[in-house]
């Protein structure tokens, strides 16, 4: 998504016939040999003289220019050659969302990956609650890596959590969809008093009205 989109179709022995680009969306008709007959100054269609190749440019392409698109040669019958053009949207992902659970005065540590990009993303902010981190707030040690390529990764480490850190984090890239995920600071104090768990099911293995005690100690 972004970027020219060139769709190729080859005639030969094409005479005095001519060749058109037909969007199949809404049937429009894109352009007639080097013509082009619509308001979108996206659209061009390019053809050299030693060349058999027609091509239908098509600049910046979105995402609703995905679909089938038809070169046909006015032909009695016409004849027809199609093509379907797939824009790839990149995507950004915070990895075990939606919901992170932490302990106080551990590290936070969410980890954004940006795919299917035909370029790594100019940059990448990252937001607590609607506002953008500031990595030089008095707050401290709070750190971002950001590592470029074919899929782009940026990790996001906030050192001696606390329960003010919990929330809404938000990751976005400059040329993907925002991603989200929801911290949970976790008091140690709440999570020792449920450390052990007594449960009574019911197993069908040994019949019905037979219930089988379960008891363990949850590891801290």
């Amino acid at each position: 998504m972004g970027k020219s989109a060139y769709l190729s179709c080859r005639v030969r022995n094409l005479g005095n016939k001519t060749v058109s680009w037909i969007r199949h969306r809404d049937i429009h008709i894109l352009t007639v040999g080097s013509y082009t007959y619509t308001s979108d100054q996206r659209f061009q269609a390019t053809h050299h003289p030693d060349s058999d190749d027609w091509t239908l440019q098509i600049k910046w392409a979105q995402k609703r220019d995905a679909g089938m698109y038809e070169c046909q040669i006015s032909t009695q019958p016409v004849r027809s050659y199609f093509v379907r053009l797939n824009v790839v949207v990149p995507t950004a992902t915070i990895l075990g969302g939606p919901d992170l659970h932490v302990d106080k005065s551990s590290t936070i540590n969410l980890t954004c990956t940006v795919k299917f990009s035909p370029e790594p993303p100019a940059y990448i902010f990252w937001y607590h609650h609607e506002e953008v981190i500031n990595y030089d707030s008095s707050r401290g040690g709070v750190s971002v890596i950001t590592e470029k390529g074919d899929v782009t990764t940026s990790f996001l480490l906030i050192q001696n959590a606390d329960l003010a850190d919990s929330g809404k984090y938000s990751c976005a890239p400059s040329n993907a969809d925002v991603a989200s995920v929801r911290v949970h600071v976790l008091n140690g104090a709440m999570v020792g008093a449920n450390r052990k768990m007594n449960v009574s099911v019911k197993d069908e293995r040994y019949g019905p009205g037979i219930e089988n005690k379960l008891s363990w100690l949850r590891s801290s």
